[in-house]
C-alpha cells in the first residue's frame, strides 16, 4: 500500500497509532547501504513519469541516497490533514515535504518543520523571488525553501475580444461591460462571461481577497496589525455576488467551482474570462484544447480607485523534523530547487520557478512568452495572513464568503462577522 493510502488512512486513532508506532520502531539503514528518504508531493505537481526522471538524476549523483516519492490529494485541505495528523505524533514516515505557502508559519510554530536558515546563505536566498523568501519565514527564519511559485491571473479568449474591438479589461467594471458585450453579441447560450473559484475551500479565500486587495484595501498592514477598511470590504463581497445575480456574467456554478472545473469550463470554448492559476496554460494550449491559440493571459482586473493584486501561491520544500536524515533531506531539496531542476519544472509541469534568472532567459522567454508577465504580477501578488492560526482564518472567512454568495447573508452581515472574528487570530 501506499504512503499517502496509509497516511490516509491513519487519520483514524487507533490505525494511525499503528502506524505511527511502526514507523518509529523502524531500524536505521545499515552501515554502507542508501539512505532511502521518502517525498512527499500533490498530485499537481506533474506526472509520476516527470518525478522518476528527477530522482534517477539525482540518485546517479548521490549514490548513497533513494528516493522514495509519494502523491498526496489533489485537494490542499486534505493534505494539510495528512501531514497535521503525522506530524502531531512526531511521525518519521517521510522526510521531505511540499508545504503550501500558508502552512508555513503553522508548521514552524508547531516545531514540525527543520530550520533551515543555515542551508542558504545570505547571497543564495538573493537569487529567489524576493516574495517567495518572506512566505518561506517565520520569525526571520527560513523554514523551507521555495519551490515553484504562483498568482493569480486574468485567462481571455483573444479571438473574442480582437473580434469586437475590445481592449483586455484593466479593470473589474470594464470586464464586467466588456463580458456583457460579447455574451449579448455572440448569443451563444452555452457562452458564459467569467468564470473563478467560488466553491468553499482555500481557492475561494484567494479569489475574495483579490477583490479586497483591489480596493486598496488589506487584513493587515505592514506590521501585521489589523487594518481592514470594512466599507470597501462591503463593497468587495457586494461585487462578488452581483457577478452572478445582478450582473449576471458568471454562472451560479462558480459558487460551487474549483480551478479544474473553471478551467475544463473554458478549455471547452465555454467563457470569455476565466481567474485562474498559471498551470491552466498548459492544457490550455494542449492538442485537443478548443481554445488553442485563442488565449491571452494579463494582470487581475482592479477596481478604479485601487491596484491590481494577486494572491500569493505557490509550494515550498520543508524537512521533517522528526526525520532521521536530516542532512541527505537537505542535499535533496538543494538539487530539488536548483535552476535545473526548476527549468524542468517548468518545462515539463507549467510550474513557474522562484528563481529569478529563469524570468529573464532569452531562451526561456522565447519558448514561454508570458513569464516576463508573470515576472511583473509576481511582484506584486501579496500574501494570505501570515499567522500559526491560519486554518482557523481561512476557515472564516470561508464560512462568510460562501454565505454572501448563497444569498444567505448580506455582505455587511458578512463583514460584521469577520471583523469580530478575525483580528483576534493574526495577533
Amino acid at each position: 500500500m501506499k504512503l499517502s493510502a496509509i497516511l490516509i488512512s491513519c487519520c483514524l486513532p487507533l490505525v494511525f497509532q499503528a502506524c505511527q508506532r511502526k514507523a518509529t520502531e523502524s531500524p536505521e539503514a545499515p552501515k554502507n547501504q542508501p539512505v532511502t528518504l521518502t517525498f512527499l508531493r500533490g498530485q499537481g505537481a506533474g506526472s509520476e513519469y516527470f518525478f522518476r526522471s528527477l530522482i534517477a538524476r539525482f540518485e546517479k549523483g548521490h549514490p548513497g541516497i533513494r528516493v522514495r516519492v509519494e502523491t498526496l490529494p489533489w485537494q490542499t485541505d486534505r493534505q494539510h490533514q495528512i501531514y497535521s495528523d503525522h506530524l502531531r505524533a512526531q511521525g518519521v514516515a517521510f522526510d521531505v515535504m511540499s508545504l503550501d505557502v500558508i502552512w508555513i508559519a503553522e508548521f514552524a510554530q508547531a516545531g514540525w518543520l527543520r530550520d533551515l536558515d543555515n542551508l542558504l546563505s545570505q547571497e543564495e536566498k538573493k537569487n529567489f523571488l524576493p516574495v517567495a523568501i518572506r512566505a518561506c519565514t517565520y520569525r526571520d527564519r527560513l523554514y523551507a525553501v521555495p519551490w515553484f511559485t504562483d498568482a493569480g491571473v486574468l485567462y481571455y479568449r483573444k479571438d473574442l475580444l480582437e473580434k469586437y474591438g475590445t481592449p483586455v479589461p484593466e479593470t473589474w467594471e470594464e470586464l464586467v461591460r466588456t463580458a456583457a458585450k460579447i455574451l449579448k453579441k455572440e448569443e451563444n447560450p452555452h457562452l458564459q462571461g467569467f468564470l473563478w473559484q467560488g466553491k468553499r475551500y482555500e481557492g475561494l479565500v484567494c479569489n475574495a481577497l483579490e477583490y479586497v486587495w483591489s480596493m486598496d484595501n488589506r487584513l493587515q498592514d505592514e506590521q501585521g496589525r489589523w487594518s481592514l477598511d470594512g466599507s470597501r470590504a462591503v463593497r468587495s463581497l457586494q461585487f462578488m455576488a452581483d457577478l452572478i445575480r445582478k450582473a449576471k456574467v458568471s454562472p451560479e456554478l462558480v459558487a460551487a467551482a474549483d480551478e479544474e472545473m473553471a478551467r475544463q469550463i473554458f478549455q471547452n470554448g465555454g467563457a470569455v474570462f476565466m481567474r485562474n492559476w498559471p498551470y491552466a496554460i498548459f492544457p490550455l494550449e494542449s492538442e485537443d484544447s478548443s481554445v488553442r491559440g485563442k488565449v491571452g493571459i494579463a494582470s487581475l482586473p482592479r477596481f478604479s480607485r485601487g491596484e491590481s493584486v494577486s494572491t500569493l501561491g505557490g509550494w515550498n520544500l520543508g524537512v521533517n523534523r522528526f526525520s532521521r536524515h536530516p542532512k541527505e533531506a537537505f542535499q535533496f531539496i538543494r538539487y530539488m530547487t536548483s535552476p535545473s531542476v526548476q527549468r524542468e519544472m517548468l518545462e515539463g509541469t507549467g510550474s513557474l520557478p522562484t528563481r529569478f534568472r529563469l524570468y529573464r532567459e532569452p531562451k526561456m522567454l522565447r519558448r514561454y512568452p508570458h513569464l516576463a508577465r508573470m515576472e511583473e504580477i509576481l511582484a506584486r501578488a501579496r500574501p494570505r495572513p501570515v499567522t500559526s492560526r491560519y486554518p482557523e482564518v481561512s476557515e472564516t472567512l470561508q464560512q462568510e464568503i460562501s454565505a454572501v454568495l448563497a444569498d444567505l447573508k448580506s455582505p455587511k452581515e458578512a463583514v460584521v462577522e469577520i471583523e469580530r472574528k478575525l483580528p483576534p487570530l493574526l495577533k
